[in-house]
Protein backbone atom coordinates (compact mmCIF):
# COMPACT_ATOMS: atom_id res chain seq x y z
CA UNK A 1 0.00 0.00 0.00
CA UNK A 2 1.68 2.82 -1.23
CA UNK A 3 1.49 6.16 1.12
CA UNK A 4 -0.52 8.90 -0.51
CA UNK A 5 1.13 12.60 0.35
CA UNK A 6 -1.96 14.00 -0.26
CA UNK A 7 -3.91 12.71 2.64
CA UNK A 8 -2.16 13.89 5.25
CA UNK A 9 -3.32 17.80 3.96
CA UNK A 10 -7.09 16.00 3.74
CA UNK A 11 -6.28 14.18 7.54
CA UNK A 12 -5.65 17.67 8.53
CA UNK A 13 -8.76 19.59 7.21
CA UNK A 14 -11.29 16.69 7.60
CA UNK A 15 -9.40 13.91 10.39
CA UNK A 16 -11.84 15.09 13.02
CA UNK A 17 -14.96 13.64 10.83
CA UNK A 18 -13.86 10.43 11.46
CA UNK A 19 -14.40 7.63 13.58
CA UNK A 20 -11.93 7.43 16.56
CA UNK A 21 -10.36 4.23 14.94
CA UNK A 22 -9.65 5.42 11.52
CA UNK A 23 -8.52 8.88 13.19
CA UNK A 24 -6.06 7.19 15.26
CA UNK A 25 -5.25 4.22 12.55
CA UNK A 26 -4.55 6.94 10.05
CA UNK A 27 -2.55 9.31 12.43
CA UNK A 28 -0.38 6.65 13.23
CA UNK A 29 0.20 5.54 9.21
CA UNK A 30 0.52 8.91 7.49
CA UNK A 31 1.49 11.03 10.44
CA UNK A 32 3.77 8.88 11.87
CA UNK A 33 4.81 6.70 9.20
CA UNK A 34 4.29 3.55 11.00
CA UNK A 35 3.96 0.15 8.94
CA UNK A 36 1.07 -2.06 9.06
CA UNK A 37 2.10 -4.48 11.21
CA UNK A 38 3.60 -2.20 13.86
CA UNK A 39 0.21 -0.63 14.13
CA UNK A 40 -1.42 -3.45 14.29
CA UNK A 41 0.41 -5.37 16.75
CA UNK A 42 0.20 -1.56 19.09
CA UNK A 43 -3.32 -1.56 18.61
CA UNK A 44 -4.20 -5.44 18.78
CA UNK A 45 -5.62 -5.93 15.68
CA UNK A 46 -5.06 -7.54 12.54
CA UNK A 47 -3.05 -6.16 10.19
CA UNK A 48 -5.69 -6.98 7.69
CA UNK A 49 -8.03 -4.41 9.87
CA UNK A 50 -5.76 -1.79 9.82
CA UNK A 51 -5.14 -2.01 6.23
CA UNK A 52 -9.05 -1.99 5.78
CA UNK A 53 -9.10 0.83 8.67
CA UNK A 54 -7.14 2.90 6.49
CA UNK A 55 -8.54 2.28 3.22
CA UNK A 56 -11.74 3.31 4.56
CA UNK A 57 -10.16 6.64 5.95
CA UNK A 58 -8.81 7.42 2.84
CA UNK A 59 -11.92 7.22 0.89
CA UNK A 60 -14.17 9.11 3.47
CA UNK A 61 -11.28 11.72 3.28
CA UNK A 62 -11.30 12.19 -0.33
CA UNK A 63 -15.21 12.41 -0.34
CA UNK A 64 -15.18 14.96 1.69
CA UNK A 65 -12.83 16.84 -0.11
CA UNK A 66 -14.77 16.22 -3.13
CA UNK A 67 -18.12 17.84 -1.51
CA UNK A 68 -15.71 20.52 0.63
CA UNK A 69 -12.79 21.68 -1.24
CA UNK A 70 -11.10 22.94 2.11
CA UNK A 71 -7.50 21.41 1.17
CA UNK A 72 -7.72 22.85 -2.52
CA UNK A 73 -8.48 26.08 -0.72
CA UNK A 74 -5.62 25.81 1.54
CA UNK A 75 -3.28 25.10 -1.49
CA UNK A 76 -4.34 27.96 -3.24
CA UNK A 77 -4.32 30.27 -0.59
CA UNK A 78 -0.61 28.95 -0.28
CA UNK A 79 0.12 29.33 -3.76
CA UNK A 80 -1.33 33.49 -3.47
CA UNK A 81 0.37 34.26 -0.36
CA UNK A 82 3.85 33.08 -1.76
CA UNK A 83 3.44 35.10 -5.07
CA UNK A 84 2.60 37.89 -2.64
CA UNK A 85 5.88 37.32 -1.17
CA UNK A 86 7.46 37.24 -3.76
CA UNK A 87 6.00 39.79 -5.46
CA UNK A 88 6.96 42.04 -2.44
CA UNK A 89 11.05 41.23 -2.52
CA UNK A 90 10.65 42.78 -5.99
CA UNK A 91 13.37 45.51 -6.66
CA UNK A 92 13.61 45.99 -10.25
CA UNK A 93 11.81 49.49 -10.25
CA UNK A 94 8.17 47.68 -11.46
CA UNK A 95 5.14 48.51 -9.52
CA UNK A 96 4.14 45.69 -7.87
CA UNK A 97 1.30 47.10 -5.84
CA UNK A 98 -1.22 46.55 -8.91
CA UNK A 99 -0.25 42.48 -9.03
CA UNK A 100 -0.38 42.38 -5.02
CA UNK A 101 -3.59 43.74 -4.92
CA UNK A 102 -5.21 40.82 -7.56
CA UNK A 103 -3.37 38.20 -5.76
CA UNK A 104 -5.07 39.03 -2.23
CA UNK A 105 -8.54 39.50 -4.02
CA UNK A 106 -7.64 36.03 -5.59
CA UNK A 107 -7.08 34.65 -2.09
CA UNK A 108 -10.28 36.05 -0.64
CA UNK A 109 -11.98 34.38 -3.72
CA UNK A 110 -10.80 31.19 -2.69
CA UNK A 111 -11.95 31.61 0.91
Amino acid sequence: MAKNLSIVLLLDCYGELLTERQRDVAELYFNEDLSLTEIAEARGITRQAVRDSIRHSEQALLEMEEKLGMAERITGMRECLGSILRHCGQENGEEPLDEIAQLARKGLLLL
